[in-house]
């Protein structure tokens, strides 16, 4: 088992390689940015899934209290452009398949 006042992190505000040590002890709270949905899966979508959850796991493992947070990132201007695109694509179709019945 893994020492849990002892688990060392890359801390990159400071650039540096430190002790972890948690604000609550015994908790960690972790805060993921999740996917931002727009178009269809590939590996950077999972790549963050993965690697967080096991962060996750290996704090439980060793003996923290984890509560971790994921969203769906917000809808941008190009997720809203690629769906009227599709919805127009959808009409058109429609349309040319109602003409030939």
């Amino acid at each position: 088992m893994f020492d849990k006042n002892n688990i060392k992190l890359y801390n990159s505000l400071s650039n540096k390689i430190e002790v972890f040590k948690p604000i609550k002890e015994n908790e960690v709270s972790m805060y993921v940015c999740g996917p931002t949905v727009y178009n269809y899966m590939h590996i950077g979508n999972a790549r963050p899934v993965i690697f967080f959850d096991t962060v996750k796991r290996f704090f439980e493992y060793v003996g923290y209290n984890v509560k971790m947070v994921s969203n769906f990132t917000d809808i941008d201007d190009k997720i809203i452009k690629k769906q009227k695109k599709k919805t127009q694509l959808k009409r058109s179709l429609v349309k040319n398949i109602s003409k030939l019945v």
